[in-house]
């Protein structure tokens, strides 16, 4: 009976926690579209807080974002497409003065700063004024910055730049402590894919230094050549202040140093902008966050001729995908729908993922192959496309990247978990089997692989690391020996893929579209995105609305470190054979 009142409570608590959230949501709604119609009067400033985790577009049916609206009016939790798409409005809007940019630390990549450092340079060009101030500033927030006009921090504050780093998590201590054997099965020579070191080694391998060593310095070398061009400061001065930290604890250091252009308290900057503007100081400034003027965006009328942007981002698995993951089923039923829309003339698919399902690679691969012989098809490579990412963008007629997009890792492994030892002797646990036939059992963790299944699984994955690099040659015109010798996991800087052959162009969504445009004929074309989003009464009505908010608090608590946690929730996705990038990069 104490049981049934149990599950009882717990069934009700839930219903509770549905019914608050839906009324909350409800009067969010209510609210947002009795306060919907944005003013944008003369000489207004477009605010950019930059401060949370930028998605690659705005989500419509984001859960979080209407909560986080509810408490606080200012909140926002713009996409990339949207940020971008507002620059350049606001470039030729008469009534927009200027930007001013309030960071501390961007969440996005370096690739992605890159790409909104190109559209805040061709805003400022306009003749508008873009100022940056933040109490602290992180490296990647100062990097964004260096992009406009003028740059102040409190002074007080610090400016942390220090260079970048990869910090990889080993679980082989851990697993040796439980009992538990993780047995891996590589593709031959894929020494660089390291994906699966943290499960038998406890630290980085010689190949995997030597490819980190190599990725960091090409990246960190266009961060301080751009630094360097933006302020006037050379970048051996860079790397030394970032060497002794010297920026880092003295706010004094930076101005001296010409990284800022002032020490001041925000009242200050406030002062600053109505002055750039030309406001009266006992008038308030009309400041506009990025929804509020994406909302005021004039909306761009459908044409007869359309480009299709198709978004994949996150890991590849197989089955059904969001806007954070790539599911099989979703993003070929998208590319498939684009294909076969006969007012969409060209078609550009955005590539952020690190790779996941060897065979959900290859089911996407084939979409996009039947789409580019019906028409032009070109990938833009956002903050990585490697592996399974690679594997799915190798068909395209064209492919773009940012200097320090990662790329390449073309290898696979499989993971086959061994917790024999950990089940009978750590917790108690014994088995017995009876079986038809001789690998009947195959696949329980109860028992470790035979030589024979070993055999098997390695055939298996040589064969499919074969497939990827015959793939890589075909599409890249080059030869297999060669992709073998650049391939066997390792991970390469859109600057080094460029020049490897495996991208042929560096640049940014806009450039991939600019092309896919001129490669069609089209002078005067609309843009239709896929997959189609749900709206926020789809999500509501569609099932799981608790994890999206309460993953975005554990981010917002834990910060950089909330990159560990999701490395873990990756690690158990991993199903079959593998293509995924083996490491993330923090800076």
């Amino acid at each position: 009976m104490k049981q049934f009142f149990k599950f009882m409570f717990a069934s009700c608590l839930g219903s509770a926690l549905m019914l608050i959230i839906l009324f909350i949501v409800m009067l969010w709604m209510i609210g947002s579209s009795s306060n919907s119609t944005v003013t944008v009067k003369p000489k207004s400033v477009l605010y950019m807080n930059l401060n949370y985790e930028i998605p690659e577009r705005t989500t419509d049916g984001d859960l979080t974002a209407a909560l986080m609206g509810l408490q606080n009016s200012n909140a926002d939790q713009s996409g990339l497409n949207d940020i971008i798409a507002n620059i350049d409005e606001a470039k030729n809007d008469p009534n927009i003065s200027g930007i001013f940019l309030e960071l501390s630390s961007v969440g996005t990549s370096t690739a992605n700063i890159e790409e909104l450092r190109h559209h805040i340079i061709s805003f400022r060009e306009s003749g508008k004024f873009v100022i940056t101030y933040s109490e602290t500033m992180a490296q990647n927030a100062y990097y964004l910055a260096t992009a406009g006009d003028e740059i102040y921090i409190n002074p007080d504050g610090m400016l942390d730049i220090h260079g970048m780093a990869s910090q990889i998590m080993f679980y082989k201590n851990l697993l040796d402590k439980l009992d538990i054997e993780i047995q891996i099965i590589r593709g031959p020579n894929n020494k660089f894919k390291s994906a699966v070191e943290p499960y038998f080694l406890d630290k980085m391998s010689d190949a995997n230094r030597e490819q980190m060593t190599k990725l960091l310095n090409s990246m960190w070398f266009k961060v301080v050549s751009d630094i360097s061009v933006s302020r006037n400061i050379s970048i051996a001065k860079i790397n030394e202040l970032a060497d002794n930290l010297s920026l880092t604890f003295d706010a004094k250091v930076a101005l001296n140093e010409g990284f800022v252009d002032g020490l001041a308290y925000r009242d200050e900057i406030i002062a600053r902008i109505k002055d750039l503007a030309g406001i009266e100081k006992s008038k308030k400034i009309n400041v506009l966050t990025n929804s509020q003027y994406a909302s005021a965006r004039p909306e761009t009328k459908a044409k007869a001729d359309k480009i299709a942007l198709i978004y994949a981002n996150g890991q590849i698995i197989d089955g059904n995908g969001d806007d954070s993951t790539i599911g099989s089923i979703t993003l070929s039923k998208a590319i498939r729908e684009a294909r076969e829309n006969k007012s969409v003339k060209a078609i550009v698919m955005r590539v952020n993922s690190p790779g996941g399902s060897a065979l959900a690679s290859e089911v996407i691969r084939r979409e996009v192959e039947l789409a580019k012989a019906a028409k032009p098809f070109i990938i833009s490579m956002g903050s990585y496309a490697a592996s399974g990412g690679y594997w799915i963008s190798t068909e395209g007629d064209r492919i773009f990247a940012d200097p320090t997009t990662l790329t390449g890792s073309i290898g696979v492994f499989g993971t086959f978990p061994n917790a024999k030892k950990f089940l009978n002797e750590t917790v108690g646990l014994t088995f017995d089997v009876v079986k038809t036939n001789e690998n009947a059992d195959f696949g329980s963790i109860a028992e470790p692989l035979t030589d024979y299944q070993k055999k098997m699984l390695q055939k298996y994955v040589g064969n499919t690391y074969n497939d990827f690099t015959a793939l890589v040659a075909r599409t890249r015109g080059l030869r297999q020996t060669y992709v073998d010798s650049i391939g066997q996991g390792r991970v390469w800087a859109g600057t080094d893929a460029l020049e490897l052959g495996l991208v042929d162009e560096l640049g940014g969504l806009d450039k991939a579209i600019e092309y896919a445009a001129n490669t069609a004929n089209l002078t005067d074309y609309s843009i239709k995105t896929y997959p189609k989003q749900k709206d926020l009464m789809e999500t509501l009505i569609g099932g799981n609305i608790q994890e999206p908010y309460t993953k975005s608090l554990i981010k917002n608590k834990l910060g950089k470190n909330y990159t560990y946690l999701e490395t873990i929730d990756n690690i158990s996705k991993l199903d079959g054979v593998q293509a995924l990038m083996p490491f993330m990069i923090v800076e």
